[in-house]
């Protein structure tokens, strides 16, 4: 990809249209289906974009007025767009003018939930972002219910039985130059599929097998996504497309769809296909062009998401109680996602793998009021404060059992690599740690100095 620069500047300037009226069921949409996919970004962004057009006076501005609306820099205001065009939201048009550059950016329909869930790309990317329950929630949600047409005959009129022609004598011709505002079919995510070799598929499938009306009647671009979604080659899917024939010899694509997924599961993966942007942010860059395992820790925990770092530390799907938690700390506390991703993370590896809600919020609550705003600070926090987090664990955990005191288990319990750092540091800088006797002591001789008897009451 070409530098930023030469892509994007903040003085470019940039005009709006809307290729239709956009309704509330739209906004819906876009909120529900593809806000998990695009990211919150460059969900502002459109939707910053969607108020400016209504405003139907053509006005022209620049990339400053984004960057401000948005509070971005101009790299996240230019990933935003690139997300936006490639999920199907957004058109954009160029023109150069010397050193002027003015883009005209089309805001797309978003498709509807039908479209949507039939459209395998949209659909797996979907449920790899927000979890099986969530996704069959929100199928529930737009499903309507089928309506039981036994004994009922359809009587509403047409047209033509209501209404007659009557001819006026004048032309209706009013010239073929104009366009007009009208509610278009939208059409989903830009996918070119010339990398698919079809003349390898079809070398492969006699007649007798596969009547070619049989395999005409489904869209190439159909076979296409389904091949870069489960990476299937033209092989594969001459044994996808067999699968999917019913006892008529006819290839329905409900049943395409089915099994290709089947043959994903019995011959590449148990786990559901994820999707990976190829534009990726570019890591921070240290003084000496090499970052250290710290700089790289915080990258990574500022730049994931909480249900994403809870995936890859329990190498499967997290439960909905730690993804609910996760949510309730960003949205209702205001903890940094960052933030978040380090509290989640220690608790885990910290409490031998479990996430304890009680346990996760005193943490949270503590550092909440020690104003704990970013991953380093949370880091340090974790390390200089570890012993006192290991109290109100066990503290936990006496309150809970029943039978007397637990014995300490003989496993050595997991903690964060990054944590072991805070033992080279104290090495260095902490002075030599007094008894516990020692300490008691001097405390019982400060208050005889005080005239505090040890009762406590006062001499």
């Amino acid at each position: 990809m070409a530098p930023l620069y030469k892509e994007l500047q903040p003085v470019d300037a940039y005009k709006i249209r809307l290729s239709q009226p956009f309704t509330d069921y739209d906004r819906q949409l876009l909120t529900l289906f593809y806000q998990p996919l695009i990211g919150p970004g460059a969900m502002s962004l459109f939707m910053t974009l969607w108020a400016d057009a209504e405003r139907e006076d053509g006005r022209e501005y620049n990339h400053y007025h984004l960057m401000n609306i948005l509070t971005m820099p101009l790299g996240p205001v230019f990933e935003a767009r690139i997300s936006l065009e490639a999920i199907g939201l957004l058109r954009t048009y160029k023109k150069k003018d010397g050193d002027a550059r003015l883009f005209v950016y089309e805001l797309l329909p978003p498709l509807d939930a039908k479209a949507f869930f039939l459209d395998p790309l949209l659909s797996t990317f979907l449920f790899s972002k927000i979890g099986e329950q969530a996704y069959r929630n929100l199928r529930s949600r737009f499903a309507l219910d089928s309506i039981n047409e036994v004994g009922f005959e359809d009587v509403s009129r047409t047209f033509l039985d209501v209404y007659t022609p009557v001819q006026q004598g004048y032309s209706m011709d009013m010239g073929e130059d104009q366009q007009f505002i009208g509610r278009n079919e939208a059409e989903g995510v830009p996918f070119l599929h010339s990398d698919f070799d079809f003349d390898l598929l079809s070398s492969g499938l006699s007649e007798q097998m596969v009547p070619k009306a049989s395999l005409s009647s489904v869209s190439k671009e159909l076979i296409a996504k389904l091949a870069f979604l489960y990476s299937l080659t033209p092989l594969d899917m001459q044994k996808v497309i067999m699968m999917a024939l019913d006892e008529d010899l006819k290839l329905p694509e409900d049943r395409l769809r089915k099994s290709a997924a089947e043959f994903y599961k019995m011959n590449v993966s148990k786990e559901a296909p994820v999707l990976h942007k190829v534009f990726a942010k570019e890591l921070p860059k240290s003084e000496t062009g090499i970052l250290t395992r710290d700089e790289e820790l915080v990258h990574y925990l500022e730049n994931t998401a909480p249900l994403e770092m809870l995936r890859e530390i329990n190498g499967k799907e997290p439960l909905s109680v730690d993804v609910k938690l996760a949510e309730k700390l960003v949205n209702t506390h205001g903890l940094s996602v960052g933030v978040v991703n380090v509290l989640l993370q220690y608790v885990h590896l910290r409490n031998d793998g479990k996430i304890t809600n009680s346990y996760v919020e005193r943490i949270a609550s503590h550092w909440m009021n020690k104003n704990v705003d970013t991953v380093k600070t949370a880091l340090e926090m974790s390390r200089n404060e570890h012993d006192q987090y290991v109290k109100w664990k066990n503290e936990g955990q006496s309150t809970g059992s029943k039978t007397g005191p637990r014995r300490k288990s003989a496993r050595e319990e997991k903690v964060p690599e990054w944590f072991y750092k805070k033992d080279e540091k104290k090495a260095k800088t902490d002075k030599p740690v007094k008894s516990s006797s020692a300490i008691d002591e001097e405390r019982r001789k400060l208050l005889l100095e005080l005239g505090v008897t040890g009762d406590g009451t006062v001499k």
